[in-house]
């Protein structure tokens, strides 16, 4: 019995990780469109952005295209995207740091990004069961 509780839990843990991953670089490639959360190019930094070849707002905008797959990805494949959710959240942590603007956002990210890799490693587990 208590076997199938702690599979039971597991199992929910592992949707509720999943479907975060989903939802939430998907909501967040959808508003690079439209900024209604946030002025997304607010959080570029003025050393990338002055390397670009475009603007920021595109550059933004094919950032949100990259969130959206992402987010799909996960929910086709959990296991890969995952890690791959895990690699951008840090790439995007390690560029919110290289200005040290925003040091508490770049934290937050990190420790999605260490939320997506355990999702992503949970769903090998839960193929199990």
């Amino acid at each position: 019995m208590a076997n199938t509780n702690n599979n039971q839990l597991l199992k929910q843990t592992y949707n509720l990780l999943k479907y975060t991953f989903v939802i939430v670089p998907i909501v967040a490639g959808l508003d690079k469109f439209v900024n209604f959360l946030t002025n997304w190019g607010a959080y570029l930094n003025s050393s990338i952005s002055g390397l670009l070849p475009f603007s920021g707002d595109v550059f933004m905008k094919i950032v949100g295209v990259i969130e959206i797959i992402a987010g799909i990805i996960v929910l086709r494949k959990p296991d890969i995207g995952g890690y791959i959710v895990a690699g951008w959240l840090t790439l995007i942590a390690l560029t919110l740091l290289i200005g040290f603007d925003y040091p508490d956002l770049a934290v937050r990210d990190l420790v999605m990004a260490i939320a997506a890799y355990s999702m992503a490693n949970l769903s090998k587990i839960v193929k199990k069961i």
